[in-house]
C-alpha cells in the first residue's frame, strides 16, 4: 500500500495553492492599476541608465528624468502620427474595391444559381441576413474597440506619470525595500535589482528581434506574391501587431487592397491573407516564445503558458507583461536554496 504524504506537506501545498489563487484574483481585479504600473516599471528600468548617466554629467536630478521621458514621448508620438497618416492615405484606395467586390458578388450569385439551383431572390435574402448579422457583430466589436481605445488613452497618460515618479523616488523605494531584509542580505538585494534591470533590457531586445524577424518574413512573402512596396507593408504589419486584434486587420487590408487593384484578381489577396495568417501563427507559437525565452533564459513551454495566462487575466497587455514578471520570479528563486527547484523548472 502506497505511503501517504505527511500532513505538514499537504498543508504546505494547500497554503501555496491558496496563495496562488489569491494572487490571481488580486491581479485580475486590480488590472486597471497593475497594467500601467507594470509598463511604468518596464520604462523606468529602460531609462534608468540614461538618467544615471545624465546625473553623473552634472544635470539636475529632475531634469535628468524629465528629458528622456519627453524624448521618448516625442519619438512615439511622431511615429504614431506618421503611421496614422500613412494608413489614412492608403485606406482611400478602398473606394477602388467597391466595383470589384460587386463583380465578385455577382459571379458568386451566377455560380450558385447555375450549379446549385439557388434563385437570385433567395441569395439576396441570405446576403441581407448576413449583412444584418455582420452589422450587429460590427457594432459589438466597435463598442469593444472604443472601450479599448479609452483604456489606451488612460494608460498613455498614467504610464509616463508613474515612470517619472518611480525614477524620481527610486532611492526612497530602494531604502524601503532594504527595511524588509537583514543587513547581510542587502548586497544580494542590490544584485537582484541590477539583474532585474538587465532582464528587462533583454526582454526589450527580444521583442525588437521578434518584430524584425516577423517583418522580414512578411516582406519575403509579399515580394514572392508580387505586392507593391513589400518591405514597407511587411514591416508595417509587424509593427501594427503590437495593437491587439485591430492592428493586424488594418495591416492586412493595405497589401490586400494593393494586390487586388494591381492584378485584378482575388487570388492574390487570398495569398496575402494565407501568408499573414501563417506568419502570425509562427510568431505566436514559435518565434516569440523561442526568441524571448532565449533572451531571458526561460524555456519555451513556460513562455507559452505565461502568454496564455497573461491574456486571460490582463488581455493583450498581460501577454507582454507576464513574461518579464516570470523572469523576475526565476531570478528571485535562483537566490533561495528552498526555491531553487522553481528556477530550474523555469530555466532553459
Amino acid at each position: 500500500m502506497a505511503q501517504l504524504p505527511p500532513t505538514s506537506k499537504i498543508k504546505s501545498a494547500v497554503t501555496i495553492l491558496e496563495g496562488l489563487v489569491l494572487l490571481v484574483f488580486i491581479l485580475y481585479l486590480g488590472k486597471s492599476l497593475f497594467i500601467p504600473l507594470a509598463f511604468a516599471f518596464l520604462i523606468s528600468f529602460m531609462l534608468y541608465p540614461v538618467c544615471l548617466w545624465m546625473e553623473h554629467k552634472g544635470i539636475n536630478h529632475t531634469i535628468a528624468i524629465f528629458l528622456p521621458l519627453v524624448f521618448m514621448l516625442i519619438f512615439f508620438t511622431g511615429a504614431g502620427y506618421l503611421l496614422v497618416a500613412f494608413l489614412l492615405e492608403h485606406l482611400q484606395e478602398m473606394d477602388n474595391l467597391k466595383p470589384k467586390l460587386l463583380e465578385v458578388l455577382q459571379s458568386v450569385h451566377l455560380f450558385l444559381a447555375e450549379n446549385l439551383g439557388l434563385s437570385i431572390e433567395l441569395q439576396n435574402e441570405i446576403t441581407q441576413n448576413l449583412i444584418n448579422s455582420a452589422g450587429n457583430s460590427l457594432y459589438n466589436a466597435s463598442s469593444g474597440t472604443v472601450s479599448s481605445l479609452s483604456k489606451m488613452v488612460f494608460f498613455g497618460i498614467m504610464v509616463p506619470i508613474f515612470s517619472f515618479l518611480i525614477l524620481l523616488h527610486r532611492n526612497k523605494l530602494m531604502n524601503t525595500l532594504y527595511h524588509f531584509f537583514p543587513n547581510e542580505s542587502r548586497i544580494s538585494l542590490r544584485e537582484i535589482v541590477t539583474d532585474t534591470i538587465q532582464s528587462y533590457y533583454n526582454f526589450v531586445k527580444g521583442m525588437a528581434l521578434v518584430y524584425l524577424i516577423v517583418g522580414t518574413l512578411n516582406s519575403i512573402g509579399l515580394a514572392i506574391i508580387g505586392a507593391p512596396n513589400p518591405i514597407l507593408f511587411g514591416f508595417l504589419a509587424s509593427i501594427l501587431t503590437f495593437i491587439p486584434y485591430v492592428g493586424i486587420m488594418i495591416a492586412s487590408l493595405l497589401p490586400i487592397t494593393a494586390v487586388w487593384i494591381a492584378y485584378d484578381s482575388v487570388w492574390y489577396s487570398v495569398a496575402v491573407i494565407c501568408w499573414f495568417a501563417f506568419v502570425q501563427i509562427l510568431e505566436a507559437y514559435l518565434i516569440f516564445p523561442y526568441i524571448v525565452g532565449k533572451q531571458l533564459k526561460i524555456n519555451t513551454l513556460i513562455i507559452l503558458v505565461m502568454i496564455i495566462l497573461g491574456g486571460m487575466l490582463w488581455g493583450a497587455a498581460g501577454m507582454i507583461l507576464f513574461i518579464p514578471m516570470i523572469s523576475l520570479l526565476k531570478l528571485l528563486a535562483s537566490r533561495s536554496p528552498k526555491l531553487k527547484f522553481i528556477s530550474e523548472l523555469l530555466g532553459n
